[in-house]
């Protein structure tokens, strides 16, 4: 099973974003990624972020009219990036650590009778 970057969540290989944060995990060609299509006959490539920063790599660049790796500039401007509740990053924290919560767990209960016993 292969593992979310952001959240180190286990995930399955078909999956197109992570269940636990969201974080998009597929890339160029997937079937999951939604195509853009331009609809009134415009290249796409005029209004793309990626051609305008050059670092597009589209091969149909620049008279794509279809493409999957589209970016409105005003688009981005618009949305905010994810960012877990603080409910939800101790859960993560905790579910990651929680061998390590035991065992200490079971040290400090042993400390405490050793020391009770004495």
């Amino acid at each position: 099973m292969l593992e979310c970057p952001r959240c180190h969540h286990p995930v399955e290989g078909q999956a197109i974003a992570c269940p636990q944060c969201q974080l998009v995990l597929k890339a160029h060609g997937h079937p999951g990624i939604p195509l853009y299509r331009s609809t009134d006959g415009q290249y796409l490539c005029q209004t793309c972020l990626y051609d305008h920063d050059e670092t597009c790599t589209f091969p149909q660049r620049p008279y794509a009219t279809e493409c999957t790796l589209y970016t409105n500039p005003q688009s981005m401007a618009v949305q905010t990036p994810y960012r877990p509740s603080q409910v939800r990053l101790i859960r993560a924290w905790l579910s990651q650590h929680l061998a390590w919560i035991v065992l200490a767990g079971i040290a400090a209960i042993s400390l405490g009778i050793a020391i009770a016993n004495q």
